[in-house]
């Protein structure tokens, strides 16, 4: 067969038109057969293409000098000197359209590595020469001519790749010195981050003003405020600028000087374990979805990284857990376990111990609950004849509660020695102590119109109880029977002569307590309700729980 040497692209212009005719002729369309001229025409050029050996044909030899031409062909573009990108086109789709990616990669390999020593190069020059406007307009322009490039005549896989390679010479490798460049604007925001402390200086100034009013929404408002803001810069580290140390550096300053303002008498620490206390109880003021509660928990747990006094929040918020654990007011046992997850991982084992055990208590309590009521239906006798739900502790995990001789009625009394007698039965090495302050007890009061259900502290039942036998007490007799000091006295017969509940009945009918006062069950009392809840005046624990703090942190240095 004679062998006629042809250019390459017309080769392929003869090999592509035939595949084109083929392809019509074979979905039915309007196309005259192949002539013999065409015919041989083809079959000459890919049998060639094919088989022909060296001298005459060397296909690699070829690839070679193809792939390097365009390749220096593209160099020369970015120079700025005029190609026909349509030639580069062909040369860099021949693989593609034949079906072979591995050429394509071959050639895009040698591309980004040429790519990548041009702007090497190039960098290293405009580094020395630019201030920072320059060089980054000059990048910016590169950036946009690559993109270009691969519209014009590379496959669009490459796109990402040779956008990295460009992006890594020119900006990865010489970021620090970027930075430090005058006029790049990053030196100011590194060196004093202001703008950052400020704005979160006004959320802090704000919320004081508006804390006259309703400060316990404010604070609520301010934690959610600082959150927001935490994110809204997180993003630009992250994202404008990809996660820079020095940048990270810069935000970790400035939220550890806002997160360490007080507002309105309240520390930051306090102010975040009672924003974890709204979401975590029930009835709280923070109405969320669980997923946006896990994303609320990772952002707390963030923020707490800035607090310098972090055993003050961890007092805080072992002190609400607490109440919510034992008054029931939990709304979601697994929502505390994640959050401990997360302290945990953020702050150390040691930092949630306590807390973690608090919340394993509860779940043993409610065994032995269980195994105390089995004992009493298999012991009938000992039956004290009144409902009894005791939840023991371990003394060391909780926060420390006032404890005191209170004289108990004699139906309290036996209740208790029914439950010692039980628990005698599960061990003989503990010592039972108990803790009337977070007692509550359910009594009714029959009263002229109607029996109403009262729900109020041991305490307050106590004082109540002591009216079964007498009709009229003294100040100084409920004191005397009670063995109760004056100060808890004075609290718990305001809250049941005093306050909105009158259930006693008080002469001088006055809105104080004094000594000489006298008490008497007040039977005309009614509510349209059956069951009310007593409760006693608030009393501020927040400066027995900075002592605490305080003496916690003095045996630490001293056993240092």
């Amino acid at each position: 067969m004679e062998s006629k040497t042809v250019e390459f692209h017309q080769g392929w212009a003869h090999m592509h038109n035939g595949i084109d005719k083929l392809k019509r002729i074979l979905e039915g369309l309007p196309e005259p057969p192949f002539t013999t001229k065409e015919y041989m025409m083809i079959y000459t050029t890919v049998y060639n293409t094919c088989t022909r050996k060296p001298p005459q044909g060397c296909p690699e030899q070829i690839y070679d000098n193809v792939k390097d031409v365009v390749v220096g062909l593209i160099d020369k573009e970015r120079e700025g000197c005029r190609i026909d990108p349509c030639i580069v086109e062909e040369c860099v789709f021949v693989a593609i359209d034949m079906g072979c990616m591995d050429c394509y990669e071959d050639f895009e390999a040698g591309m980004l590595q040429s790519s990548g020593a041009y702007y090497s190069l190039k960098a290293s020059r405009w580094i020395e020469e630019d201030d920072f406007p320059e060089y980054m307009l000059k990048c910016e322009e590169c950036l946009k001519r690559e993109r270009d490039r691969v519209s014009h005549y590379l496959h669009s896989s490459s796109e990402v790749k040779l956008i990295e390679k460009v992006q890594h010479e020119l900006l990865v490798t010489y970021v620090d010195r970027l930075l430090e460049k005058e006029h790049s604007g990053c030196r100011a925001l590194l060196r004093d981050d202001k703008h950052v402390t400020a704005e979160g200086t006004a959320l802090v100034q704000q919320a004081e003003g508006a804390a006259a009013n309703a400060p316990s929404v404010q604070e609520q408002v301010l934690i959610r405020k600082i959150l927001e803001l935490h994110d809204k810069y997180m993003a630009y580290v992250t994202g404008c600028f990809q996660n820079h140390h020095l940048f990270h550096k810069a935000l970790k300053v400035a939220f550890e000087v806002i997160c360490n303002k007080s507002s309105a008498g309240s520390s930051s620490a306090e102010l975040l374990a009672t924003f974890c206390d709204n979401i975590l109880k029930k009835g709280g003021s923070e109405k969320l979805s669980d997923e946006a509660i896990e994303d609320t928990f990772e952002k707390v747990v963030n923020l707490l990284a800035y607090i310098n006094d972090k055993d003050l929040f961890v007092e805080f918020y072992q002190k609400k857990l607490a109440r919510r654990l034992l008054f029931d007011r939990s709304a979601n046992g697994g929502h505390e376990k994640s959050i401990l997850t997360k302290l945990k991982q953020q702050c150390s084992g040691q930092f949630t111990l306590k807390m973690e055990g608090m919340v394993m208590d509860l779940t043993l309590a409610r065994e032995n609950q269980a195994s105390f009521e089995d004992y009493l239906m298999n012991n009938l006798a000992s039956h004290p004849g009144i409902d009894l739900l005791v939840t023991v502790l371990t003394m060391g995990f909780w926060p420390s509660y006032k404890s005191s001789d209170l004289n108990l009625t004699a139906e309290m009394v036996k209740c208790m020695e029914v439950f010692k007698g039980f628990y005698k039965t599960k061990t003989k090495h503990r010592k039972l102590t108990w803790l009337y302050s977070l007692g509550i007890c359910h009594v009714n009061g029959r009263f002229d119109q109607k029996t109403i259900e009262l729900v109020k502290l041991t305490y307050q039942a106590a004082v109540l109880l002591l009216f079964n036998t007498s009709d009229q007490l003294s100040y100084s007799e409920i004191m005397a029977q009670l063995n109760l000091t004056h100060e808890d006295l004075v609290r718990l017969l305001h809250s049941l002569s005093c306050a909105k509940y009158k259930i006693l009945s008080k002469q001088p009918n006055t809105k104080t307590i004094s000594q000489s006062n006298y008490f008497e069950f007040n039977s005309k009392f009614t509510d349209k309700m059956r069951t009310i809840k007593i409760p006693l005046p608030p009393v501020d624990e927040r400066k027995k729980v900075f002592e605490d703090v305080s003496k916690d942190q003095c045996f630490a240095i001293d056993e240092e």
